[in-house]
């Protein structure tokens, strides 16, 4: 794509009052979906990432691993078994998602975040006992409800000038390790960290009122709006999940919340740095 010099002069300048609101601030994003298995989607959630932080933005990168996950555990020979949209967790299954998470993915994000110029130190929720949790249900074995969220960690790694990269395991006082649901994960740590925004990257546009049709996307909901339209169904299945922890977001002290579609390539500056943005809104 050639763009004139003039062009490119008159993206820089719209951009500059976001830029002004997001500098020194904190937002968190949590990454997951295609944008986390397609190399060309992860390049460009990467450099968005690194962008954001050279003009001043301090970003928290929260991240999952599900299908590298099964992908090891079938290596293995071990089968994945999900309950309710949830990994049924066995000892020999989270030692895996321990070290798939906080090993394998983790790592590899750092080191993708330096190869495009950034800094970054990754970090587990074990790390500091950041996320500490309890078993969220016996039939599920080591699948954690996390209790508390210690985020001195994540603040020294921001002051120290390096983007933290935040696997969601999690302990608990006897040592215990839990596998985290990614998305409460980023909610509870943006909301502790009083975040500016929390950036949920999906493989949908955002909450649409008729799903056939992308033209219907909603592009502000409040929290108070919310349970009408789970309950009218216009949110339903797997969204209800991140829907509400989206709400939750925003009553533990985060301002705005959105939900994007990682499949669209710099989805994150789109929604952060111009007039337009991508996705649906969650705000008091």
């Amino acid at each position: 794509m050639n763009i004139s010099n003039p062009e490119r002069a008159s993206v820089l300048v719209h951009a500059l009052p976001y830029i002004k609101k997001y500098s020194g601030k904190i937002v968190v994003i949590k990454y997951g979906g295609n944008a986390m298995i397609d190399e060309n989607l992860k390049s460009s959630v990467m450099k968005d990432i690194v962008l954001l932080a050279l003009i001043g933005v301090k970003v928290v990168l929260v991240h999952g691993g599900g299908p590298e996950i099964n992908e090891t555990l079938e290596k293995l020979g071990k089968q994945s078994v999900f309950k309710n949209g949830l990994r049924v967790t066995d000892k020999e299954t989270v030692d895996v998602v321990q070290m798939v998470l906080a090993g394998k993915v983790n790592k590899s994000l750092v080191n993708l975040i330096g190869v495009k110029g950034g800094k970054a130190i990754g970090l587990s929720g074990i790390d500091g006992h950041m996320l500490k949790a309890k078993i969220k249900n016996s039939e599920l074995g080591y699948v954690g409800e996390i209790t508390k969220v210690n985020a001195a960690p994540i603040i020294d790694v921001l002051e120290k000038g390096y983007i933290p990269v935040v696997s969601t395991v999690a302990c608990d006082e006897e040592g215990n390790v839990y596998n985290v649901n990614a998305d409460t994960a980023a909610a509870k740590i943006a909301g502790e960290l009083k975040a500016e925004s929390l950036i949920s990257m999906t493989d949908i546009s955002g909450i649409l009122r008729d799903k056939s049709d992308p033209s219907t996307l909603i592009s502000k909901i409040s929290v108070s709006e919310a349970p009408s339209l789970i309950e009218s169904g216009v949110i339903a299945g797997g969204m209800i999940p991140k829907t509400e922890c989206c709400v939750n977001a925003v009553k533990w002290g985060v301002k705005r919340v959105f939900i994007i579609d990682g499949r669209v390539p710099h989805s994150i500056i789109i929604e952060m740095l111009t007039d337009e943005g991508i996705g649906t809104m969650f705000e008091n």
